[in-house]
């Protein structure tokens, strides 16, 4: 259904509320409840458009129609009317997308026209009638008859113009989901990739768990947790920021597959990246090691972006959606050690300069550090600003320094662990690990952690792990960071429906 665009009007929003408000009350006065109950439906309007026939093509014999004529009931929201006198075309929607409708004004009772003209867009009706095809190929239902099902006080956004400013998306999502289609699309392939990363788990054997939110000791990740109370037990807690610990207890306990879709919580910085309140995923298989987990991830990833992407090329956007490059996902992907990507952007000496040079040569390389970062703090520095920003094809990064993964088994030599670091589009999207499982070397290793960020020992963990955890491979995927990838979109705020705003007041 195309329209001209209206000409400007410069009603006042109060202005429009008052108008709506006196519709409202006309219908009332008509005996309509505008905030209606159950309304049965055959389908909904993305799905009875989506299985209208497609138009004809010249030179082929069409395929029978079997769609026209069929009684249906559908509802949704008014999102555009187009008022042609006797006749109204409109278009009936929810997230999902719409169907056009078509009423006959003169084919109502009198009292069915009256209540129509109550109608604005926004409105919620159901509708019940007979599909067609119009002259111009646009699937359609032909009303019959119509129920109020919840009067919208307050007018839409501008149809031709949608939500634009950055801070309304954020704080008043449920307009941005109305007007901009491009974001409804974010959100819907969001909740899609979860269910798909759900089947893909469970049809290779892992079984979903859940773990606590509230812990007296926040652990599994180096990061400053939100801090609560708990009245009737008289204890401090934290919210979760890492469901690790307890999902290496259920190793011990016997578990062998096991995933949690999670929702964690780190007390820290907001940014492009970043908000405080966020989903990952973390999967445990026992008597694997991060080689294969990074092979499952690699598979997963693929096949998220073959059913939602439609291939392995991805174009990443900027905040006003230009395409800014494209991502690579074919296989296989690249591989390569921590200490050789660092060298080859910050020197072939290093590693076998001194600490005091690495310093000095963080200067050089305009990476910023501060004075009390341990040193294998400033390489980690180094590494995310000369090498993980500028990767965007995916690369496993492996064998990173032993102090940056306590939680880690240590390689051979015990300098390294084994763990790849997942980069895609200049961001980690997963860590994977062989999971440390020796109690004696889990102790001292959270014990003797140095830098800015360390986490608590859990010394309860530890006692579980000397009951004998098995060796096992681990992983955790960002959703967040993995859904801006796969969607494209500028900011983590783009894929949250909720992200954390402070307060306007």
């Amino acid at each position: 259904m195309s329209e001209a665009a209206p000409t400007p009007t410069h009603s006042t929003e109060a202005e429009l509320i008052a108008v709506r408000r006196e519709k409202l009350a006309k219908l009332r006065e008509l005996g309509v409840e505008a905030f209606g109950a159950r309304f049965e439906t055959t389908s909904t309007p993305a799905a009875l458009r989506a299985a209208a026939p497609a138009p004809a093509v010249e030179g082929e014999e069409a395929a029978p129609d079997t769609w026209t004529g069929q009684k249906v009931r559908v509802a949704g929201r008014l999102t555009a009317i187009r008022d042609m006198g006797k006749s109204v075309f409109f278009q009936l929607a929810d997230i999902e997308g719409g169907i056009q409708g078509h009423v006959g004004l003169k084919n109502l009772s009198e009292e069915q026209a009256a209540i129509w003209k109550c109608l604005d867009r926004g409105d919620w009706i159901g509708i019940e009638g007979e599909t067609f095809v119009t002259r111009t190929g646009e699937p359609t239902v032909k009303v019959e008859s119509f129920t109020v099902l919840s009067k919208s006080l307050r007018p839409m956004p501008d149809k031709w113009h949608g939500v634009a400013d950055r801070e309304t998306i954020y704080r008043k999502r449920h307009l941005d989901l109305m007007a901009n289609q491009d974001s409804a699309d974010i959100f819907l392939k969001r909740f899609q990739i979860i269910a798909e990363i759900r089947n893909f788990f469970q049809t290779r054997g892992f079984l979903e768990v859940e773990t606590p939110m509230l812990q007296d000791v926040s652990g599994g990740a180096a990061a400053r947790p939100f801090e609560t109370h708990h009245n009737a037990l008289g204890m401090p807690l934290t919210l979760r920021i890492a469901p690790e610990l307890f999902l290496k207890r259920l190793l011990v306990g016997g578990f062998t597959k096991i995933f949690e879709l999670n929702r964690n919580f780190r007390n820290e910085g907001i940014s492009r990246r970043h908000n405080p309140e966020f989903t990952m995923l973390e999967a445990y298989w026992a008597f694997s090691d991060f080689e294969e987990m990074a092979d499952l991830v690699e598979e997963m990833t693929c096949q998220l972006a073959e059913k939602f992407c439609g291939g392995l090329q991805i174009d990443q956007k900027d905040p006003e959606g230009n395409v800014v490059r494209s991502i690579n996902l074919a296989r296989p992907w690249k591989r390569a050690n921590y200490h050789d990507l660092i060298a080859a952007a910050a020197g072939d000496d290093f590693f076998t300069i001194t600490a005091q040079e690495r310093r000095e040569r963080c200067d050089t390389l305009g990476v910023q550090i501060s004075p009390d970062m341990a040193d294998h703090e400033v390489i980690q520095q180094v590494f995310e600003k000369l090498v993980e920003e500028k990767t965007f094809d995916p690369c496993f990064v492996t064998r990173v320094s032993s102090e940056l993964v306590p939680l880690a088994k240590l390689s051979p030599g015990g300098r390294t662990v084994e763990v790849y670091e997942l980069i895609i589009n200049g961001q980690e999207i997963s860590p994977g690990y062989s999971e440390l499982n020796d109690p004696d070397v889990q102790r001292e290793r959270l014990e003797h952690q140095s830098g800015e960020e360390t986490q608590k020992v859990d010394y309860d963990f530890i006692e579980t792990l000397e009951h004998g955890m098995p060796p096992a491979g681990g992983i955790g995927i960002g959703i967040d960071r993995l859904v801006m990838m796969l969607t494209g979109a500028a900011s983590i705020r783009d894929a949250i429906l909720f992200p954390l705003l402070k307060r306007k007041d």
